[in-house]
């Protein structure tokens, strides 16, 4: 237990339903957790029930995408604390008109809906590793954790956009975990997480019923998946613990699907 303890950790998206969960996980092993998100109401809250379980957390209420409001959200927390040791880029999401649904074709893609998707999960994810992991260059320490998503790893009908800029955010795993060992020693790591099906505020209605029951597609999924299940937040605690924590000191440039075996399902 408390092998985070003395660490302070940023989880961008960290007011979500995978963040939060991602950010409670840490608090639990002893890390101070700042919790970023765009809205101050669902960030105070996600403060506050991890401080009602004796964690200790922070707001910091800015938007992923503006490189000033995260400068001043890093010189807060180095005023604070003086260091940043670990960074979960959570913040992400899809956007509709780069879906494309059963009764359209690609040719149906919105291509602003396409840039505002990998602008939210991919340079969502470049822009606050930028700004927070330059402290983590000062230290000659620390790790990062993008989240992906097994869209990135499998072709999946319908999300076109958000499993694009999935694809990248585990290409820049992959390369910024070699820049960072090449070019500033072995004390930065830096990982991704892949999760499954999760149910969350923006896929409950695509795989949930009104009364709880599947849609069509969630039961597709459930039936590709070897664990017949939705994985639940807390699943993905484990995994970030450990990458965070020194124990995965030579642990780096992986990405590691939490997914009930849906990936390695063949279907047959």
């Amino acid at each position: 237990m408390n092998q985070l303890k003395g660490k302070v950790a940023i989880v961008t998206g960290g007011n979500g339903v995978l963040g939060g969960a991602i950010a409670k996980g840490f608090a639990t092993e002893g890390a101070k957790v700042g919790i970023m998100g765009r809205t101050e109401a669902t960030v105070n809250k996600k403060v506050e029930e991890i401080k009602a379980t004796s964690g200790e957390a922070f707001p910091l209420v800015a938007d992923v995408l503006d490189r000033t409001q995260l400068k001043a959200c890093k010189e807060a927390i180095l005023q604070k604390y003086g260091h940043i040791d670990i960074l979960v880029n959570a913040a992400g999401g899809n956007v509709k008109g780069a879906v494309i649904n059963p009764d359209q074709d690609i040719f149906d893609l919105n291509l602003d809906d396409f840039d505002k998707v990998n602008h939210l999960n991919f340079k969502g994810t470049l822009l606050p590793t930028l700004v927070f992991a330059k402290e983590m260059v000062q230290q000659q320490k620390g790790s990062i954790i993008n989240i992906s998503s097994m869209a990135a790893q499998r072709a999946l009908t319908r999300v076109m956009g958000y499993s694009a800029a999935k694809a990248a955010v585990d290409n820049f795993t992959k390369w910024l975990a070699v820049e960072m060992n090449q070019k500033y020693g072995d004390g930065i790591r830096v990982n991704a997480i892949a999760p499954g099906f999760f149910i969350g505020e923006q896929n409950r209605d695509l795989l949930l019923n009104k009364d709880g029951s599947l849609t069509a597609r969630g039961q597709t999924i459930v039936n590709q998946t070897p664990m017949k299940r939705f994985g639940k937040p807390e699943e993905l605690q484990g995994v970030a613990n450990w990458l965070a924590g020194d124990e995965a000191s030579f642990v780096t440039g992986i990405v590691v699907p939490i997914d009930g075996g849906f990936g390695a399902f063949s279907g047959v």
